[in-house]
């Protein structure tokens, strides 16, 4: 077992943009809240909540959700309030990506690759037994005193957002809610599904698979293909890739299973191999850090997220042998694959 010191951050700990911690302020003010007092702690003023381009950490936005627990108190509800709020428009470039998939599938893949540009603090996980679809949104890493609010707010926010998705007409087929929070008149009344069973040992949506490739109403290829490229060039931004080194890695990232070469590359930015190799070590980057940043990413991820076996995740990454992927994935994070996978599994 790696030392504290190697093993992974918590799945929620990446920069998000301020559009949820401008909605906790609103939360607030609507129970005579200063906006003083809910940035208290938090190193955040109001400007820094402005607009979707500036990034808040996610410890910054938890010191929030603390405030406003230590002066409103912790009753089930107020994270409804919160996820109430939630647009669109909050979700930002994400959810018009979301909103112009071809299907319910295509649509959760998207959420999962792009996650880090979510307001959600939940890991979500799609899964498929029997003709059974069921979303698992785990909670296990989250900090129990801001569990409970986070959870009915990402679920309330998700409940607002399935009506525009579906364009008003939700699927007849019922789909069922556990979640792991106490009775809540409000979430139940956020979240359209059939049935909430509270108290429950996970989070998890279970709804009919054959609803997954349903086509969506707003469908859009040209659409989809424009916010695909917004969200890669806004998860750059976010995580300090610009320049080549963004144009780089989003061509990776958009072909991970079969991933191109840097001739193939530079001949898609309208250069030689050597001056996009010039360019990158200006950034401060090389082409295989960035190939193997993204394999790295991504690895971890299929790992956590979907129930793909190792060699599955391994071809699907373009690696032609599963030993191949074992010794560079142990490399990486300094445990093998499968190991990784049971230690997140069990992480509390």
């Amino acid at each position: 077992m790696p030392p504290e010191s190697q093993q992974p951050p918590p799945p929620w700990e990446f920069r998000r943009g301020p559009a949820a911690a401008a909605i906790l302020l609103r939360t607030g003010a609507a129970h005579g809240l200063s906006a003083e007092a809910c940035l208290r702690g938090s190193g955040l003023r109001p400007g820094d909540l402005g607009g979707d381009a500036g990034a808040i950490e996610a410890r910054q936005e938890l010191a929030i959700v603390r405030n406003l627990l230590a002066e409103l108190g912790d009753r089930p509800g107020l994270g409804c309030e919160a996820g109430a709020l939630h647009t669109l428009g909050t979700t930002g470039v994400l959810g018009y990506a979301l909103l112009s998939s071809p299907t319910l599938r295509a649509a959760i893949g998207l959420a999962l690759r792009y996650l880090a540009l979510s307001p959600s603090f939940l890991r979500p996980a799609l899964r498929e037994d029997g003709g059974r679809a069921r979303i698992l949104l785990d909670d296990r890493d989250l900090p129990g005193d801001v569990r409970a609010f986070l959870v009915e707010r990402d679920l309330a926010a998700i409940g607002g957002l399935l009506p525009v998705l579906f364009a008003g007409r939700l699927p007849a087929a019922s789909a069922e809610l556990e979640v792991r929070v106490p009775a809540s008149p409000q979430l139940r009344a956020a979240v359209p599904v059939a049935r909430i069973r509270f108290d429950r040992p996970r989070n998890v949506v279970t709804f009919p698979g054959v609803l997954l490739d349903e086509p969506l109403p707003a469908a859009d290829p040209d659409i989809a293909r424009v916010c695909r490229d917004q969200c890669r060039e806004l998860l750059d931004r976010r995580g300090g890739r610009q320049g080549s080194a963004a144009a780089v890695r989003g061509r990776l990232l958009a072909r991970a299973a079969a991933p191109p070469g840097m001739a193939e590359i530079a001949a898609e930015l309208g250069v030689t191999p050597r001056t996009l190799h010039r360019r990158l070590a200006r950034e401060g980057a090389s082409f295989r850090a960035l190939r193997d940043e993204v394999r790295r990413t991504l690895a971890a991820e299929l790992l956590v997220t979907t129930g793909l076996t190792v060699g599955q995740v391994a071809r699907r990454l373009g690696y032609a042998e599963t030993a191949a992927f074992t010794h560079a994935f142990s490399r990486w994070h300094g445990v093998p694959p499968s190991r990784y996978r049971d230690s997140a599994a069990r992480r509390p």
